[in-house]
């Protein structure tokens, strides 16, 4: 029989009798997997990996099968095609990877514990159960689960527990899903309950390291998330109930398994007393995200993995719409052109990047393609787009359609996008797929020639890129009427310049609300005017200004230095988000100075110019009763205030310290960071470095754990940083969740970059074993990528990854991040010294 790609073709699974016994002590796992379903031919493949099968029977009788792992499968001969039964018997290894069945550590008053918990998307499901392990396969599933229970324990799985016998745990049987999103849990777990007004049960669950009142938020958050996607999608939650469970040990974000959503603990659970609203936002903002995937992926499902971004740009757009509704004065669409619309513009701007859209088969590649900044931002970016076009009755009138035509089952790209064209009229699937099935996006410019206002559109690359003709149809979201409402050709001429612009009084814009995937160029006339008018201009839109120009400048198409004047302009801004693209601006010009530098010093000086004034107004600590943006900005101009060394903010800050020396936890976890880093940095001790790494240890509240983390990092002492690096490996100190952040703050740390490169370059292998099975694992490179900016260390990230270059699942990001090292390194070199030059003109 000739190979297949999709084991799919060759059977395809109806129900399965899902058996699995794990030995804790042991670390060992055994079971049975039972699937009835029908033969497309006489050897079918089943999927395994890493299981050690004992014996495959069909019908109950022992037939022929081989292993191979090569493809992850099961040979298996039946006599016949048709209606089968298989019942395979395996065993298999517990591991420590954070991927199929797995252990997760944790200490309750210096007790160590654990607690199982699984992560089977996108392809571990096979490392726990014999299976059809793809999207398209959808099954009912009867899961019985055995463990070595002592008292006190609860287990958990995506429905509820119909009975125990003997040990067994037998679960109701599911609905018709995907293997992916098989889930269940057992251990020392507390938990809170309570009930949506359509009767679904919500219930948020973690280890009894936490205060019983962390799940508060949580809970209260899913049940709205639910009682909203209710309504909005005019389908109801399909499963009796929805469990949250907070693991101590998880390698991504959160799962949205169906009915058992899984999250690191650090954006489920969190101290009512004590929590920074930013970390409030991103909390309920996940949880909102993984609750739309219980429609949106887990009841319509994608049928490949190459429309993941039907999964996950659909839900990272959710999340914003949920929480919106749920908390309006959180205006969350703020933190959405901060965080996503960045991210995308700046990912999407380098030649080699993936579309949105993606062709996908070999099982390592596919965790590859979990790129944030694509599938989730860009993606997401692109549905607001449509959002904005169709508008909110048709969207919902068209989802409503789209689950019932596809419910229990899986829909491609199109499949959506004709449910919304039948919804609003309109082919919408015509001008997404000018942006799905392409990568990058283009830069707009606008030019008054010849009198005449024209527009022109071509691609916008960051560092070398080739033209290959590329052209989107484009919302262009013009203030001006006469500006055409989508832009499909590569030139257009709106009209005269002077005639437009005194018909309307104001300068010309596109993009205003930003929601549209493109940069502007304006021509240095209509620049001008649009300067001269800032203060008219919204938050968002001022946002957009900044954002475009440090584009601009990263992709070599205006000056860095020509910004460097503008930045003191938006300094007294009270928005969260003008502030956010400012210090974005700022903190680029660092790749420009080496340490201690005199172009340092007067950088240095020219962020205390920018944030003095913020910092003198809002204080160190929160009021009572400040505003939303007060308590976002305070962060940034505090950053700001130290990198300057203000010799006022400095002292401020160890004030702090001293004064909650014996209660570093309870600092206004706003600033606690702030704190604790300027303490390390400037008054640091041996002491005091030990003291925060127990703590780190100790603490099972994640927010502290990541401030000690960034301020640890940020030591400049050698003997210290060697000390950190040596506890990279150490997993009682620096679990491998959060290895990644203690190696991005040590390489971003000029006193440690040389420690970490060291590191990750004489232990890869280590890394590779440890978190290589994770979708993850690429963004280490990505992290190196973000720091390095000379053409030393590019001759060495090179000379180290490109032998490398052809490992599944390697392949792009080192592509990717060679040319985005590359373009950095030759932008410090062209305008280092005309950058400097702009400082320290500004801050004379």
């Amino acid at each position: 029989m000739a190979t297949t790609t999709h084991f799919y073709e060759t059977f395809q699974p109806e129900h399965y009798n899902l058996y699995i016994n794990i030995n804790r002590a042991d670390k060992l796992i055994s079971g049975k997997s039972t699937i009835t379903g029908d033969a497309k031919a006489q050897e079918v493949l089943i999927h395994q990996n890493g299981l050690t099968i004992a014996g495959v029977q069909a019908d109950g009788a022992d037939v022929p099968f081989t292993v191979d792992n090569a493809i992850q499968g099961i040979r298996i001969e039946l006599a016949k095609a048709g209606q089968t039964t298989l019942t395979i018997t395996y065993s298999a290894k517990l591991t420590d990877t954070m991927m199929g069945i797995y252990p997760s550590y944790y200490e309750v008053n210096g007790v160590k514990k654990e607690l199982i918990g699984t992560q089977f998307e996108t392809t571990a499901a096979r490392q726990a159960f014999p299976c059809v392990d793809e999207p398209e396969a959808k099954a009912t599933f009867d899961l019985a689960i055995k463990y070595d229970e002592h008292d006190g324990e609860t287990i958990l799985s995506n429905m509820p527990e119909d009975h125990e016998a003997d040990g067994v745990h037998y679960f109701e049987t599911t609905v018709r899903m995907s293997t992916y999103l098989i889930a269940f849990a057992f251990g020392e777990l507390q938990g809170k309950q309570t009930k949506t007004k359509s009767g679904v049960t919500i219930g948020v669950f973690g280890t009894k390291a936490h205060k019983a009142n962390e799940l508060d938020f949580a809970l209260d958050i899913a049940k709205r998330s639910i009682e909203f996607y209710e309504d909005f999608y005019q389908t109801p939650y399909p499963l009796p109930h929805s469990w949250q469970l907070a693991l101590p040990d998880f390698s991504a974000g959160a799962m949205e398994n169906w009915g058992l959503v899984t999250y690191r603990e650090a954006y489920l659970l969190l101290d009512p007393d004590n929590t920074a609203l930013e970390t409030k936002q991103r909390v309920a903002t996940v949880i909102a995200h993984e609750l739309a995937h219980q429609w949106f992926g887990d009841l319509v499902t994608m049928k490949w993995w190459d429309d993941l971004w039907l999964n996950e740009s659909f839900a990272n757009m959710m999340e914003y719409v949920a929480t919106d509704a749920l908390e309006p004065d959180w205006h969350i669409w703020e933190t959405f052109q901060t965080s996503e619309a960045s991210m995308a513009l700046q990912r999407d701007a380098t030649d080699g990047v993936q579309s949105v859209h993606v062709q996908v088969e070999d099982p390592a590649e596919i965790d590859s393609i979990f790129d944030g900044a694509i599938v989730y931002a860009k993606g997401a970016r692109m549905l607001v787009m449509a959002r904005a076009l169709v508008g909110d009755d048709a969207l919902r009138a068209g989802l409503k359609q789209y689950f019932i035509n596809h419910k229990y089952g899986n829909a491609k790209g199109d499949d959506l996008w004709n449910a919304l064209a039948d919804a609003s009229g309109m082919q919408v699937g015509d001008i997404m797929h000018s942006w799905l099935e392409q990568p990058g996006y283009p830069v707009v410019t606008a030019a008054v020639v010849d009198g005449q206002l024209t527009l022109s559109q071509q691609q916008f690359f960051i560092g070398k890129g080739e033209e290959v003709g590329r052209q989107w149809q484009i919302p262009l979201n013009s203030n001006y009427e006469a500006a055409p409402a989508i832009m499909k050709d590569q030139t257009v001429t709106v009209g005269d310049y002077a005639k437009l612009r005194d018909a309307s009084g104001q300068p010309f814009r596109l993009n205003v609300g930003n929601n549209s995937h493109f940069i502007v160029k304006y021509d240095q006339t209509l620049l001008d005017d649009i300067l001269a008018h800032v203060d008219d201009l919204t938050a968002i839109d001022q946002l957009q200004l900044l954002q475009d120009l440090r584009l601009l400048a990263e992709g070599r198409q205006i000056s860095y230095a020509a910004v460097v004047p503008l930045l003191s302009r938006f300094a007294a801004s009270h928005s969260t988000v003008v502030n956010a693209a400012l210090y974005q601006v700022a903190g680029n010009l660092r790749k420009f100075v080496t340490p201690d530098s005199d172009e340092e010093k007067h950088l240095q000086t020219l962020f205390d110019q920018l944030s003095a004034a913020q910092v003198k107004r809002l204080g160190w600590l929160p009021q009572a009763g400040e505003s939303n943006d007060d308590q976002l900005t305070r962060p940034y101009v505090l950053s700001a205030a130290l990198y300057a060394k203000s010799s006022a903010a400095v002292l401020a800050a160890h004030e702090l310290f001293e004064g909650n020396r014996d209660k570093l936890a309870t600092l206004p976890a706003d600033v606690r960071v702030f704190i604790l880093r300027n303490e390390v940095k400037n008054f640091g001790s041996k002491d005091l470095f030990d003291s925060l790494l127990t703590a780190s240890r100790q603490t099972a509240d994640a927010s502290y754990k990541a401030d000690i983390c960034d301020a640890l990092t940020a030591t400049t002492d050698p003997e210290l940083i060697k000390q950190l690096v040596v506890k990279f490996e150490d997993a009682d100190t620096i679990k491998p969740q959060d290895l990644r952040a203690w190696f991005r703050g040590v390489l971003a740390n000029p006193a440690g970059e040389q420690a970490a490169w060291d590191w990750i370059r004489d232990e890869w292998s280590w890394l590779e074993a440890t978190v290589g099975g994770d979708m993850e694992f690429t963004t280490y490179i990505t992290v190196i990528s973000r720091v390095f900016h000379t053409a030393e260390r590019l001759a060495e990230f090179k000379a180290f990854f490109e032998p490398k270059i052809n490992t599944p699942g390697l392949t792009r990001e080192i592509k990717m991040d060679t040319k985005v090292i590359a373009s950095r390194v030759a932008l410090v070199e062209d305008e280092r010294d005309a950058v400097n030059a702009a400082v320290a003109e500004v801050v004379k």
